[in-house]
């Protein structure tokens, strides 16, 4: 195919859209919480590869509170088992609207356990993401920009807070689109 002004117009917006999403991915500010200071450093050094330079660590989930309270971080990647207050609890803890002043935080489990049970319960918990360790720097750098260049809008169901689950994101966008499809075949 011969370049064309058109095909230059379109290569040129996909560049910038990719742009866009390494630049807003690069300012987020993160915070790492694991008790484990060596799977910390192995987390930082993935997040600088992607280009983060503004990153801080927590050993627990109390300092991890403090920190959120604090430094305001744009992304939590979270550890399930810690001492004191365990992930799962931290969870908790946060996506409590009216109580914690940042519910909507988006938040990666990041666990050396990838049982069903857990997977489900921190989605439960309302996790925006769950990744089961080891961990490559692709997948976190995926689940980055999924959380950041689409977020979920944050819901109250019942005793849920969190992310819209993806169920219900997707049902309501196949019930617009039967709609759609109704509607066109009811004028045709």
């Amino acid at each position: 195919m011969p370049p064309t002004i058109e095909n230059y117009r379109i290569d040129m917006s996909s560049r910038s859209s990719k742009q866009d999403v390494t630049d807003r991915i690069q300012s987020l500010c993160v915070l790492v919480v694991d008790d484990n200071q060596y799977m910390r450093k192995m987390i930082r050094n993935l997040l600088v590869n992607c280009g983060i330079k503004d990153i801080y660590e927590a050993a627990d989930g109390i300092a991890a509170l403090d920190t959120i309270r604090t430094v305001g971080p744009d992304v939590v990647i979270l550890d399930w088992e810690m001492p004191l207050l365990s992930g799962a609890e931290l969870v908790r803890i946060v996506r409590s609207p009216g109580v914690f002043p940042v519910p909507d935080l988006p938040i990666i489990m990041l666990s050396g356990y990838g049982e069903r049970w857990r997977v489900v319960e921190a989605m439960r918990l309302g996790v925006n993401e769950y990744l089961v360790k080891p961990v490559s720097a692709k997948a976190l750098y995926d689940r980055m920009v999924s959380i950041t260049m689409q977020p979920r809008p944050a819901v109250q169901l019942g005793d849920y807070y969190g992310p819209e689950p993806r169920k219900l994101a997707n049902e309501a966008v196949e019930s617009a689109e039967r709609a759609a499809t109704l509607a066109e075949t009811a004028v045709g």
